[in-house]
């Protein structure tokens, strides 16, 4: 299985797929890969001829200082995993900070309609401007047809479609549904830092998602809101940020139900100081 550390390399290997009549494939990751990471590399296996997985922690993306320094970096691990999928049509595309953003370590500014202002963007602002700079930038650099993004990070998943739609990128972006620990929890990255007791405790999360979408045609949204506060207030263990019901489109906001209209929870909680994000259809 290939290394790239160079965009220049990146950048010939995509040149050399396509002048072949090859696919490829994009997964962007921030490494430490779990079993839903892999779930979306097989995905794109599926689906394309050659498939690229981007490792990069971007700085751009995290506006918390303490966050960015302790997000888990663990490249021989992540190597061994996706060589475990395939060694001949996978590549890795693992860059230094400095190969993608030079001596000019900012956010690109995008107008992207709202989406990034609510419920992430609001509790981590810039994140969502941050996020679209390294996507584009990836996708710059490898060129591919289609790129893979799990809905875990719903909202992240529409900036990226929006980002793509304003810079006319020519890349199908294909959602995946979340992957769940047995207990419900959403995988993540960040799961590594709880500890074995609040990781099986933290599957209360989905559960509390799960009660909101089967009562979602009988009560109302501010009732909803109500009850899942209090069911995560219930354990001591968690503490809650956000709690939101939005247009599943437009993610806007939600006061009071429409007709013909989808909507999506979203929460996102701490546990022993790890910030845990979720989300569900609910109609």
């Amino acid at each position: 299985m290939r290394l790239f550390e160079l965009s220049a390399d990146m950048q010939k290997f995509s040149a050399n797929v396509r002048a072949a009549n090859l696919t490829l494939g994009l997964v962007p990751t921030m490494g430490a890969l779990h079993a839903g990471h892999l779930s979306i590399v097989e995905k794109a296996l599926g689906e394309n001829d050659r498939v690229a997985v981007s490792i990069f922690v971007n700085p751009t993306q995290f506006n918390n200082p303490e966050d960015l320094q302790k997000y888990p970096r663990v490249l021989d691990e992540d190597l061994q995993k996706l060589e475990g999928i395939s060694q001949n049509r996978l590549l890795v595309f693992a860059p230094l900070v400095k190969e993608i953003y030079g001596d000019n370590l900012i956010s690109d500014r995008f107008d992207l309609q709202g989406l990034d202002l609510e419920m992430e963007g609001k509790y981590r602002p810039g994140h969502f401007q941050g996020v679209a700079t390294i996507v584009k930038k990836l996708f710059q650099i490898t060129k591919p047809h289609k790129a893979y993004f799990g809905e875990k990070d719903y909202q992240q998943l529409a900036v990226i479609r929006k980002m793509t739609q304003l810079e006319q990128m020519p890349v199908e972006i294909v959602p995946c549904n979340i992957y769940r620990e047995k207990n419900g929890l959403a995988m993540s990255s960040r799961n590594r830092l709880l500890s074995p007791a609040t990781k099986e405790t933290a599957g209360y999360i989905f559960s509390a998602l799960q009660w909101c979408a089967a009562n979602f045609d009988e009560k109302e949204i501010d009732e909803l809101k109500a009850e899942v506060g209090k069911k995560i207030a219930s354990d001591s263990t968690f503490a809650l940020e956000y709690f939101e019901i939005a247009e599943a489109d437009s993610l806007q906001l939600a006061e009071k139900k429409e007709e013909n209209k989808k909507y999506r929870a979203f929460i996102a909680v701490f546990a022993e100081n790890v910030r845990l994000i979720d989300n569900i259809a609910l109609n």
